[in-house]
């Protein structure tokens, strides 16, 4: 027997202009052998394994359990990528696509269909795309949690529910984009060197320079750049900048040391230097967030 628990919601203009609205939210247990798609699922949303289908929505598929395959336009109709569990595949408005579960094992799919202008903001700005459409992220009751949620809330339907559910789907993005990206990284082991660079900048920030933290790491310095600035989003001396300047965000709250003290401690060259750079990346001089910080009126 196939269990499904699913339901179909009404969106309207007032909805979307929160910057996204759920169309959909559902879960359903295909068992080994069982017919895919069940019928029982509304005409706008069947389709046939043999035909695939194109929605004017993103939604967000989360297999839980079994695995099966997926195929789409982008990737090319004729190939077919496997889907286990602990995968979500995102599927993108406009899009023919397929996918169906492995007729020996079944699977648990869980989903959840979405529009409206911050999911094209993620699309746009690189987060998610068409091109990476399988996403692996392992099983996670966080997610599995927020999906349950989600066809709680959908099945009440309070008044304020679409905003509710629109920030269920933004959470589910970021565990998705948050555990992807660091599933890949722990295949190479380079969440562990990443970890360990970190430490030796907090250890060693008045004296670390980004080649010689190549060198404790015993890598290249081309090579641990470019991984560095993929894994964190800067490159590790702008890395090391943000975390000097951090430090002496606390001394100058919670001590009484000049300022040009502070910019000796830290290892800048000079005062001056020091000003310059605090100001590019507070908005602030270093005497403006001490009076500040410390509550003194200017």
């Amino acid at each position: 027997m196939t269990s499904i628990h699913l339901k179909y919601l009404a969106v309207n203009p007032v909805d979307l202009e929160w910057g996204m609205a759920v169309n959909s939210v559902g879960r359903q247990e295909i068992l080994p052998g069982a017919p895919y798609p069940p019928s029982n699922h509304p005409t706008r949303y069947l389709f046939s394994p043999q035909k695939g289908r194109v929605l004017n929505e993103y939604q967000l598929l989360y297999i839980t359990s079994g695995k099966g395959v997926f195929s789409c336009e982008t990737l090319g109709r004729d190939k077919k990528t496997m889907v286990n569990s602990g995968s979500i595949v995102m599927l993108f408005p406009g899009e023919w696509h397929n996918y169906h579960p492995d007729p020996e094992t079944g699977w648990t799919e869980n989903w959840i269909g979405f529009k409206g202008a911050q999911a094209d903001y993620l699309v746009q700005k690189g987060f998610f795309s068409r091109n990476r459409p399988v996403l692996e992220v392992s099983f996670h009751d966080e997610i599995s949690d927020l999906y349950s949620r989600a066809i709680d809330i959908a099945e009440d339907q309070q008044s304020g529910f679409q905003q509710a559910l629109s920030g269920i789907v933004g959470s589910i993005l970021g565990y998705t984009y948050y555990y992807n990206r660091n599933q890949a990284f722990a295949q190479t082991n380079t969440d562990r060197m990443i970890a360990k660079a970190k430490i030796l900048v907090n250890d060693q920030l008045i004296s670390i320079d980004p080649k010689t933290l190549a060198d404790k790491l015993c890598v290249s310095y081309s090579s641990f750049r470019r991984t560095f600035k993929e894994y964190t989003g800067f490159s590790p001396a702008r890395y090391i900048l943000h975390m000097k300047i951090d430090r002496s965000k606390e001394l100058l709250t919670n001590s009484s040391a000049e300022i040009k003290e502070i910019a000796y401690r830290l290892g800048f060259e000079n005062t001056d230097y020091f000003f310059t750079v605090f100001r590019r990346l507070t908005g602030q001089t270093p005497l403006a967030y001490r009076n500040e910080t410390q509550g003194r009126k200017l």
